[in-house]
């Protein structure tokens, strides 16, 4: 899956947070000064292209949403990184966030009852 640009970010959390909406709908959600209509249209179109939004027609205007959740988009985000950076080793990581001390030996023991405790 490809990687949201903060534009497209911003857009698709829009979405997620509020669900389907017309692009003037989305507007009304930016903060002063917001952006010109066809910039987000373009945008939202883009998004479509790339299979993250999909639309509805209402009359003569498009209803979009989101076509993946929020959820899928982090776990292909973090798949992609665990595959690019960590040789796809998924203990790699997780060894690179103890050295790092970004996780602590103890946290890392929950971790393992919390698995145990699952199956």
């Amino acid at each position: 899956m490809k990687k949201l640009t903060a534009k497209e970010k911003e857009i698709m959390d829009m979405f997620w947070q509020h669900g389907p909406m017309f692009v003037r709908d989305l507007l009304k959600l930016y903060p002063d000064p917001k952006p010109h209509f066809n910039t987000v249209s373009t945008q939202v179109r883009m998004l479509e292209g790339n299979g993250f939004v999909c639309h509805e027609a209402v009359g003569n205007s498009f209803r979009y949403r989101a076509a993946i959740t929020e959820e899928a988009y982090g776990k292909s985000t973090l798949a992609g990184v665990i595959k690019n950076y960590f040789d796809n080793s998924y203990l790699s990581a997780v060894s690179a966030f103890v050295k790092e001390k970004k996780i602590t030996v103890e946290e890392l023991r929950d971790l393992v009852e919390q698995i145990e405790q699952g199956k």
